[in-house]
């Protein structure tokens, strides 16, 4: 699923997330170093380091909002995942945000705030590992490029009179897809050898994005465990699902194709 939040096709959640890691990790690192050796000047690196990774994660959370509202599959195990990874990410913002008033406006001891940055630092590794899983696993943020699929295509639409115009009927080539929002709904355009069809986005597995899948002679492949739908009945032709998908009226004419929603 592509980023609705990139800059030229690159995400910029993952490229945010370094700094706060890279703050709050130094912060705590350089805390103890001064607990170690008794050195005052590391541990004003340290705060001015929590100040840096404060600022870092809220620039962070911007685009990674977004990701969960407009990229994640909604009703799908990733959007626990990613549900999950906010909570944990939001909970360590506050966390380090109490850690930089303490270090303000109270004398209080240096291992109690080295422990309160050691817990800091697992729950950002914990965020970290369903960040990961999301990338690696459910894809979030991967534009992928099978052969033949083209450039991503998506659009957000409007149905009036319960039909939409949704593509022309050159726009896409056999084997092309393209993701449509239509008052809520995600639905995935696609063109066969035996024209054009739509389907609902949402596997009947896990939720993965089909949209973001690969589709070969009328079939489209789940990129998440591989289950395989038939794109123009629903039905499923591989699993591990066990139920199909639900399709939706096209109808090709006047040079578009439009939907039956």
């Amino acid at each position: 699923m592509k980023s609705r939040a990139s800059l030229k096709s690159h995400p910029l959640h993952p490229i945010l997330v370094s700094f706060p890691i890279a703050f709050f990790v130094g912060a705590f690192v350089f805390d103890l170093l001064s607990l170690v050796f008794s050195k005052p000047s590391l541990q004003a690196t340290g705060y001015h380091l929590v100040i840096a990774g404060i600022a870092g994660a809220v620039l962070a959370a911007v685009p990674g909002f977004l990701d969960f509202l407009y990229t994640v599959p909604p009703e799908s195990s990733a959007k626990k995942r990613a549900a999950q990874h906010g909570l944990l990410n939001s909970g360590n913002l506050v966390l380090f945000i109490v850690i930089f008033f303490l270090r303000r406006n109270s004398s209080l001891a240096l291992p109690v705030l080295v422990v309160l940055e050691a817990m800091g630092v697992a729950i950002l590794s914990t965020a970290g590992w369903f960040g990961g899983t999301l990338v690696y696993r459910n894809q979030i943020g991967v534009d992928p490029r099978y052969a033949g699929a083209g450039k991503w295509k998506e659009e957000v639409l409007e149905a009036k009179g319960g039909k939409v115009k949704v593509a022309r009927i050159d726009e896409l080539a056999v084997n092309q897809m393209k993701l449509v929002h239509v008052d809520g709904k995600r639905i995935v355009i696609a063109r066969s050898e035996k024209g054009y069809a739509a389907f609902s986005d949402h596997c009947s597995h896990r939720g993965g994005s089909l949209a973001g899948g690969a589709m070969i002679c009328g079939t489209v492949q789940c990129p998440w465990h591989g289950s395989q739908f038939d794109v123009h009945d629903g039905s499923v032709k591989a699993g591990p699902a066990k139920t199909g998908i639900e399709t939706f009226s096209v109808e090709e004419k006047d040079g578009a194709v439009y939907l039956q929603v």
